[in-house]
């Protein structure tokens, strides 16, 4: 079956410049509801409390940042990253449209960074305007992740409360490749069950992505 549109490389595709030719945003919008699979999120939102003031939440449409806005929310945290396809132009369009502030941070869902993402990211929650949204593309790894390392950061949660972010609750599968998430937190929550330390300095001094790797195997290979 041949695909409904054409490859990702071609410009007609690609917004470097953001939404600023004729047809753009439709084209865009096409982009965002086949190829970036946003036909599955239109009602399927996964959004969800994370903290007094803080959501998490899949790829949003421009109609949800607008609801999102009428909410009071101030801030998108985006951990897909910046990007010049049609999810990402529409999304940029829409908070500077609706003055919502928009942070990217790119974090994967299948494998470990260094240090100095994680660092970054909460440096990150130190500093970002509530209330504020945080968001991937499913919502399930990335945004969980970042949930839980939000709880520990600011909340001051202990590592098994904010393991739950990372559940199928929220369609996380710690059985496949994205585990290692849960891999990553269950190192911190080691240490910290035998030192106490906090998880900014667990990243900082004890952080061994290399070592969290080679004992993580994934159960399947899908996902």
């Amino acid at each position: 079956m041949s695909s409904p549109l054409p490859p990702f490389d071609q410009r007609l595709w690609r917004f470097p410049d953001g939404l600023v030719r004729p047809g753009d945003r439709f084209r865009a919008s096409v982009h965002l509801l086949l190829r970036d699979h946003g036909f599955l999120r239109l009602l399927w939102t996964n959004t969800h409390p994370v903290a007094p003031g803080v959501w998490r939440s899949n790829q949003p449409t421009p109609r949800r940042l607008a609801r999102w806005q009428k909410m009071g929310i101030r801030t998108v945290l985006n951990l897909r990253g910046a990007d010049d396809l049609g999810a990402y132009a529409l999304e940029s369009a829409a908070c500077a449209a609706l003055e919502m502030a928009l942070i990217d941070h790119p974090m994967a869902a299948r494998k470990l960074h260094p240090r100095e993402t994680y660092l970054a990211l909460l440096d990150i929650f130190d500093r970002i305007e509530q209330p504020f949204v945080m968001h991937c593309k499913s919502g399930a790894d990335r945004a969980g992740l970042a949930s839980a390392l939000y709880l520990l950061h600011v909340e001051g949660a202990s590592p098994d409360t904010a393991a739950h972010m990372l559940s199928l609750r929220f369609l996380h599968l710690k059985q496949t490749k994205t585990g290692i998430l849960d891999a990553f937190l269950a190192a911190y929550a080691a240490d910290h069950r035998a030192t106490g330390i906090s998880i900014r300095e667990w990243i900082a001094t004890r952080y061994f992505p290399d070592q969290i790797r080679a004992g993580f195997k994934p159960l399947y290979r899908f996902g």
